[in-house]
């Protein structure tokens, strides 16, 4: 009997333009000649190569790629969904790479940036040649952005930063970081040059998660930055909640990358794995596990077409992409784990990319909002109470 593809069960394609098919072939293409054969090693040595990476995904236009002008793509935000999906069927840390780049960094400046600022960093970002990151998380404040402790301070006609960001992916490679901060008038946005006197990242070490990923520390000893380096058009904390909702967006695609990737090595595994004389892709209970799995992936799948049909209509808001990244990272979650039962003994181990892709997913938990301040915002539209404070 043939077998078909878990994102094949319900026809979706058909509901793709063949822009988008064509676009989503080649982003694959690109991660199996790229990633795939790489980043079980990346994994394992802590470190990938960001840069290498950067330069090629900018060949493509995928650094920035629903942006328009500047070198940006101008694609749809389907397309820039679809490619984040193929992204992270390879890697959660590979497709952050694109989001940071893109999404939070980019979309600041393109959004929030003056015209000197966007000539000067978004043409060679959209290009890979420069690096960005985003710096709102501190190390003692994580989902309550608003109390922050950076702090901008006027002097003169210059501005003077003092204070740390922690969990900042990109930031040890970085050429630029979009910094927030606390001043007098509000919370205000900074294009900071990471060679700039007072500046230091430090590599995040260590981690069990987000491996082949650059995550670092930036800390800020007196940073004096002109008054062109703010950013005009960022004014509270609104703005760089903004960017997060963008970059959640390709959350809600990207963790069905991951899904995807390992129901398929799970399918695959079992239709060739032989117990008690036959596959065990034969027997009810797994049978039962890998139609549950497609399930969620397919609704996944669907309320992500969706929400890009949303943002493509201009209508998309900020709690739908809550609902997007509540329920797809935890159902990816939940598919990369069950996935790992099927294998056996060997879902622990680097040859095959399931327990990886669950190891990333706990970042992909936690990161940009973790599940209960999305289940928060979603609540909270659901009464009109807030349960923040």
């Amino acid at each position: 009997m043939d077998r078909v593809a878990p994102l094949e069960l319900l026809d979706l394609d058909g509901t793709l333009s063949a822009e988008d098919r064509d676009m989503r072939a080649v982003v694959r293409k690109l991660v199996d000649d790229l990633v795939r054969p790489h980043v079980a090693g990346w994994y394992e040595q802590g470190r990938a190569p960001v840069r290498e990476l950067a330069a090629e995904f900018g060949k493509l236009g995928l650094l920035g790629m629903h942006l328009s002008g500047y070198g940006c793509a101008g694609a749809t935000a389907t397309a820039y969904g679809l490619a984040c999906l193929e992204l992270e069927a390879g890697d959660s840390g590979v497709r952050s790479l694109v989001s940071v780049q893109g999404s939070l960094a980019m979309f600041a400046i393109h959004r929030y940036g003056s015209e000197e600022q966007k000539q000067r960093w978004l043409p060679p970002m959209a290009a890979g040649e420069a690096i960005g990151c985003f710096g709102l998380t501190e190390p003692d404040h994580g989902s309550d952005p608003a109390g922050m402790a950076t702090r901008a301070r006027r002097d003169g006609g210059d501005w003077v930063l003092t204070g740390g960001k922690m969990w900042i992916t990109n930031a040890p490679v970085a050429d630029v970081a979009v910094v927030w901060a606390r001043t007098d008038e509000g919370v205000r946005g900074f294009a900071v040059p990471m060679d700039t006197p007072g500046v230091t990242a430090h590599e995040i070490k260590h981690k069990m998660s987000l491996r082949a990923s650059s995550t670092g520390e930036i800390v800020l000893d007196d940073v004096r930055l002109p008054e062109a380096a703010r950013l005009p058009g960022a004014e509270g904390l609104k703005a760089p909640l903004s960017c997060l909702t963008e970059a959640r967006f390709g959350i809600v695609w990207g963790a069905l990358g991951a899904a995807r990737e390992c129901l398929e090595t799970a399918i695959d595994y079992a239709c060739g794995r032989e117990q008690f004389g036959r596959p065990i892709a034969g027997f009810q209970l797994t049978q039962a596990k890998l139609a549950d799995m497609a399930l969620e992936l397919q609704k996944g799948y669907l309320l992500a077409l969706h929400l890009g049909g949303l943002a493509d209509a201009g209508r998309l808001r900020p709690e739908q992409v809550s609902v997007g990244k509540l329920n797809n990272v935890r159902e990816a979650i939940a598919i990369a784990r069950q996935c790992r039962t099927i294998l056996g003994a060997n879902g622990i181990s680097a040859e095959y990319p399931v327990m990886r892709h669950a190891n990333n997913l706990e970042s992909v938990l936690t990161y940009e909002g973790t599940s209960e301040v999305h289940q928060l915002v979603v609540g909270q539209k659901l009464t009109g109470l807030s349960a923040f404070v």
